[in-house]
């Protein structure tokens, strides 16, 4: 008895869910408030159509200045530099600079011991005394026909060599010096008074830093625009701001393993904040345009044999073909095909045929 019932119960709740299912049907196609088609005279159609336009972001084209440039690294240098080292070898007897310290063109830097060599110019300058004295004795012997003329030259020679001996040891004396040979600043040192150098050893760097130069390279497709006298701008790590140079030499030779042409610009360190050594990020400008009418890079349409954009047309999408020039990070130069006051699409792309239905979306414009 029970297994009947429960078939029986079935069955009655199916067709009472078949009911109310065709009721509910009913009820949405006859109610007009609850009409899945509407009417199409109500006051929500526009609405409608309006929303079925595509949303879309554009970019008002319009004349801006832009500047086509390259960024290239490079490394800073010393205007002038030298090592100090000696000529000949010896003890020092003196040291006279500051480590870090600025010392003047021609200043006495270090003194090696030249006690030996001026012994050696006193004996020469002895020799020297007699020798003329000789020389003035037999030029009147020989003026009065007493000699012959090769006893006299004998003693002009032997003058002059004594005189030829002592502008040697004259100079040699005077390589014991060591003076500077422009303004600068003298780093560290690494001898002390009393060691022994020779031609070889590094005494200490002596450099001027009221201006540094730039060392970089550019590829070498851009060699041909650029010229000495160009501006340029860097940075350092670690300093903030902008510097300013100028170039004053081009290598005229394209290194053929990087294929790169190196060039060396000029600026003024008055402060002594650019270090030599410093790694720098160069912007050089190859030239500047006022009136450029620049679209971002995404709205550019690459196809075959040209790009397009998408500009916003009647509230339509349509394509024009374009000619592109500058490049930056994010814009691109259109120097065809666009006019400045056009709308340039810069989203949905993709989803974009001629004709299509298009609205800016809110911030877009």
């Amino acid at each position: 008895m029970p297994a009947p019932q429960f078939t029986v119960m079935t069955k009655k709740t199916r067709n009472l869910l078949y009911g109310l299912t065709g009721l509910i049907v009913v009820i949405l196609i006859t109610s007009p408030r609850l009409s899945i088609f509407g009417d199409q005279d109500s006051p929500g159609t526009s609405r409608q159509v309006m929303d079925l336009r595509l949303p879309v972001s554009v970019h008002l084209v319009k004349p801006e200045r832009v500047e086509d440039k390259i960024r290239s690294t490079g490394t800073v240098l010393a205007n002038e530099e030298v090592a100090l080292r000696s000529e000949i070898a010896g003890i020092i007897r003196q040291i006279n600079f500051t480590e870090g310290g600025r010392v003047r063109k021609g200043g006495l830097l270090v003194k090696i011991d030249d006690s030996e060599l001026r012994a050696q110019l006193q004996k020469l300058e002895s020799q020297e005394r007699l020798a003329r004295d000789v020389e003035t004795r037999r030029r009147t012997l020989y003026d009065n026909s007493l000699i012959s003329a090769e006893e006299y030259d004998r003693a002009q020679n032997e003058l002059a060599s004594i005189t030829a001996d002592i502008a040697l040891t004259k100079a040699r004396i005077n390589k014991t010096e060591i003076r500077a040979p422009f303004d600068g600043v003298v780093g560290l040192r690494y001898v002390s008074e009393g060691s022994y150098v020779t031609s070889t050893t590094h005494i200490a760097t002596l450099q001027n830093l009221t201006s540094v130069k730039i060392d970089f390279s550019i590829p070498e497709r851009y060699v041909n625009d650029v010229r000495t006298g160009q501006k340029i701008q860097f940075r350092l790590t670690g300093i903030a701001g902008m510097y300013a140079g100028e170039i004053f030499a081009v290598e005229p030779k394209i290194d053929p393993t990087t294929r790169t042409v190196l060039l060396r610009a000029l600026s003024a360190n008055e402060e002594g904040k650019i270090l030599p050594g410093a790694f720098a990020e160069i912007d050089l400008v190859l030239r500047q345009t006022d009136h450029a009418l620049m679209v971002p890079t995404e709205a550019l349409v690459p196809q075959l044999g040209g790009q397009i954009v998408f500009c916003v047309q009647n509230g339509e999408a349509q394509p024009l073909q374009v000619t592109t020039g500058i490049r930056t990070e994010r814009m691109i130069q259109i120097t065809k095909g666009l006019q400045a006051g056009d709308s340039v699409i810069t989203s949905g792309i993709l989803q974009l045929r001629p004709g299509t239905p298009v609205r800016p979306a809110e911030g877009g414009a």
